[in-house]
């Protein structure tokens, strides 16, 4: 069975930063791309930034320069190193894993979320 678990949230004030990050355990073969979502209150869950497995990366216009996503392979990691906060990044964040390969499976996976609150 796959997992997603996620950390790194937290309250930080505006102007600060956070780093979050998300491991995939279980008997993974291979990950496609990998990302983190987050969704406001009353607002629907949005794209923040997607990794491929080959590095290549897209963000929201909203975080760019501001956020860097990346990931680490070997260990099925994804990172969200999150910079230059303000009060609009809160929001939970969500990982994401596509097209995870086990041996008996091919599916995507989410996490469970962690808060992030912006806030002096």
């Amino acid at each position: 069975q796959v997992q997603l678990v996620e950390s790194g949230g937290g309250l930080v004030q505006p102007g600060g930063s956070l780093r979050l990050s998300c491991a995939a355990s279980g008997s993974i073969l291979s990950i496609g791309d990998m990302g983190w979502y987050r969704q406001a209150t009353g607002k629907q869950r949005e794209l923040v930034a997607t990794v491929t497995n080959g590095g290549s990366t897209n963000y929201a216009d909203s975080v760019k320069g501001r956020f860097t996503i990346s990931r680490d392979n070997a260990k099925n990691t994804v990172y969200l190193q999150m910079n230059s906060l303000k009060p609009e990044d809160t929001a939970v964040y969500y990982c994401n894993a596509q097209r995870v390969w086990t041996r008996i499976s091919r599916r995507d996976y989410w996490g469970q979320g962690t808060q992030v609150t912006v806030s002096s």
